[in-house]
């Protein structure tokens, strides 16, 4: 029997020197990415966007229909509810930098409808290069996490956005990383008092982001990985 190939990786799309892999640089790269199959469905890759020097980097799943349209992260109902509790947090987006843990959407067709996929495990690691690749030319204080697939992919492979959400942990990545709920997550609840309340809870968590960026030198808590 051959060998078993290895799971293809962004990685060979990477500059060899680290010095190169500015955002810019990095974005105009990831567009011709066929690191996974995903580049054969999604519309065009949707790259990270903010300042290069942002105090805090969000990472959510993936891109969404609309993302995935307008080649941009976190426009659609998810992102205009992100923008919306960075607002009531204190948080000006355009100062933060978003960006996803998978650069396509992965979707299946429902009616006329594309509807949102959870991406695989090898979509993620084949992914994952640019993410960390961002990070390092961002070099943000802290990284939030939103979801379960980023938390994951940054914190470790076993985390419950459930059981961990809102600690802030020490990462190599950044100076901390935390993770709560993907916006989305409350677009779903149906009971008009709970999405409220979650959303809510949803503001705190960003609110402490704030303090926790304003109140620089306090120490995270426990270990990420």
């Amino acid at each position: 029997m051959p060998p078993r190939q290895p799971p293809d990786s962004a990685a060979r799309h990477l500059p060899a020197d680290p010095a190169e892999r500015t955002i810019p640089t990095l974005r105009r790269l990831a567009a011709g990415c066929t690191a996974c199959p995903l580049h054969l469905t999604g519309t065009q890759t949707v790259f990270g966007e903010g300042p290069e020097r942002a105090p805090v980097m969000f990472v959510g799943e993936q891109p969404g229909d609309m993302e995935d349209e307008k080649g941009r992260p976190f426009v659609g109902p998810a992102g205009q509810l992100l923008d919306r509790a960075l607002a009531d947090a204190g948080v000006d987006r355009s100062k933060v930098y978003v960006t996803n843990t998978v650069k396509h959407f992965k979707w299946v067709r429902k009616g006329r409808r594309r509807v949102h996929e959870k991406p695989g495990r090898l979509e993620i690691l084949a992914c994952v290069p640019w993410l960390e690749a961002e990070i390092a030319a961002v070099a943000p204080a802290g990284i939030v996490c939103l979801g379960a697939t980023a938390a994951q992919a940054l914190i470790n492979k076993e985390f419950k956005v459930t059981e961990g959400r809102g600690e802030f942990l020490r990462t190599p990545l950044a100076g901390w990383i935390m993770a709560t709920v993907h916006p989305s997550s409350l677009l779903r609840i149906e009971d008009q008092a709970m999405r409220e309340a979650a959303f809510l809870r949803f503001v705190g968590d960003l609110a402490r982001v704030a303090e926790h960026v304003a109140g620089e030198g306090r120490p995270a808590v426990g270990e990420a990985g």
